[in-house]
């Protein structure tokens, strides 16, 4: 059968401020499409993708319509759910005939409600581990069948919504074929903000799913923990290995481990470190560790193995804070960390949260301070987002109240306002923390000493621009949404 991959179009600055987008946008590979696209080619379908970050919703409706599917897969995140309920609903009256489902986050987070709410446009919602449940939903298609007991979809019926049991996780990670990289048009588009990578082109890898954290704050499919390693599935070093050769071999000279924590598992770790300097793999990487999980021989591994920057989640200075958000980790584990990276010659980047639940305005400045000790070589300063699916969105409100407006739903958005602070005072302690980071002298020196490319020149040039508005600016964050809270569900 033909399949189209959408993802619906959308624009930096309707995430980030206007002046500061081209300095923080990032334009991922997207991994989860393209497993879901490499199990339906591996299947003999014919599939193509369509990306809504580089095509207008007029260009994604006429090349869908050139295509001609039998089926369409539109994929949501919470911010995205109003632009793929418009595409479902523009691809389906195009082509009245088409099978439209929608996956994702969003939908596999509120699951049956994708449909019931203004879905009317769409016949299924798949509701996790898409890459078996879309193979197996198009056979039934094909066949003329009804989709009633495949594990993992819920679907119309008539004037019903029916949701199907759970599809259990994939434990055997390596017997997903790679994702299906040849979909994508134009791979050196896909690049994460210019001071945030060595090479190009950059391809994104995970070498496991899952986490086995409780974070207030992240959505995870397996919430009981229950698969694999603690709620980890680990792929094999191997497995990884083999992906990594054929991103080589098609010409990516930088990749980017999206893994929850590269360390999760520390000896497979070291062992993976090992094998790619062995096998004299030629490529940079960046990967994200846990402060707890990582120490000086691990970072030393990873750095002669061709990393060059880790991100370190330090989310907050105050130690109460980090406790609120079930870090399971210190402060002084945090600054540790950052100290034996940098030891290892790797750069440091560091994301950071206002919006805590309990946190006072006292509290955010605590974290800024505490911010410009760390000294990390980049600092992010985001939104506590209640994302569906999320403890943080469940217990909304015994912590806070939540914005209506799906648009908030970014980490740039101030979705989620504390009872101890008001929208406005976070986005007003975010411009002041990335206002007091950037514009130290020694961060400034440090990175003009980094410059040594074209590319680099530009990075900087563009980081200044940012850096001009975040001073000159007036709220330059706020969105001025309405902070009444959402209703429950």
């Amino acid at each position: 059968m033909r399949c189209a991959l959408i993802i619906p179009a959308w624009l930096p600055e309707e995430i980030f401020s206007s002046r500061t987008a081209p300095s923080q946008v990032n334009y991922w590979q997207p991994l989860g499409t393209l497993y879901v696209g490499a199990c339906l080619l591996e299947a003999g379908h014919d599939v193509k993708l369509f990306n809504g970050a580089f095509l207008t919703h007029e260009e994604i409706l006429r090349r869908v319509a050139a295509f001609k599917p039998e089926v369409a897969g539109i994929y949501s995140t919470a911010f995205g759910w109003p632009g793929a309920q418009k595409t479902a609903a523009d691809v389906k009256r195009m082509a009245p005939g088409i099978f439209v489902c929608a996956g994702g986050p969003y939908p596999i987070a509120v699951q049956d409600r994708c449909l019931a709410n203004g879905g009317a446009p769409l016949d299924a919602v798949v509701t996790g581990e898409a890459e078996y449940t879309l193979v197996e939903m198009l056979d039934r298609i094909a066949r003329g069948r009804g989709l009633e007991g495949v594990p993992g979809v819920a679907f119309r019926r008539g004037g019903r919504i029916i949701r199907n049991p759970p599809r259990p996780l994939i434990e055997d990670l390596d017997a997903l074929p790679f994702p299906a990289r040849a979909l994508l048009e134009g791979a050196e588009r896909y690049l994460p903000p210019p001071a945030t990578y060595r090479r190009a082109p950059v391809a994104t890898l995970i070498t496991s799913r899952g986490c086995d954290r409780r974070c207030l704050f992240c959505f995870q499919i397996d919430r009981a923990r229950q698969a694999g390693r603690r709620g980890v599935r680990l792929r094999s070093v191997e497995n990884v290995l083999q992906e990594i050769e054929l991103c080589l071999a098609q010409g990516y000279r930088e990749i980017k481990f999206l893994d929850d924590s590269f360390a999760a598992d520390y000896d497979r770790a070291i062992q993976l470190c090992q094998a790619i300097r062995a096998r004299r793999l030629d490529f940079t990487w960046f990967a994200s560790a846990c402060a707890n999980q990582v120490d000086k021989p691990l970072l030393a591994a990873m750095r002669e193995a061709g990393c060059w920057a880790v991100l370190i989640g330090a989310e907050s200075g105050v130690q109460k804070n980090l406790n609120t958000l079930r870090k399971a980790c210190t402060l002084g584990q945090i600054s540790q960390a950052v100290r034996a990276a940098k030891d290892a010659g790797l750069q440091v980047s560091a994301p950071f949260v206002f919006g805590i639940p309990g946190e006072t305005f006292a509290d955010g400045l605590k974290t800024i301070e505490f911010a410009l000790a760390l000294d990390p070589d980049f600092a992010n300063f985001h939104c506590l987002t209640p994302f569906p699916g999320t403890d943080l969105h469940d217990r909304c409100a015994e912590y806070g109240q939540r914005s209506a407006d799906l648009g908030d739903y970014t980490y740039q958005g101030a979705a989620f306002a504390p009872h101890t602070l008001t929208c406005e005072e976070i986005q007003q302690l975010r411009q002041l923390a990335f206002r007091r980071f950037y514009s130290r002298p020694s961060f400034l020196l440090r990175r003009l000493r980094q410059v040594r490319s074209v590319r680099e020149i530009r990075a900087a040039a563009l980081g200044l621009k940012s850096l001009f508005w975040l001073w000159a600016g007036k709220r330059l964050f706020y969105r001025g949404k309405s902070e009444a809270a959402i209703p429950p569900g």
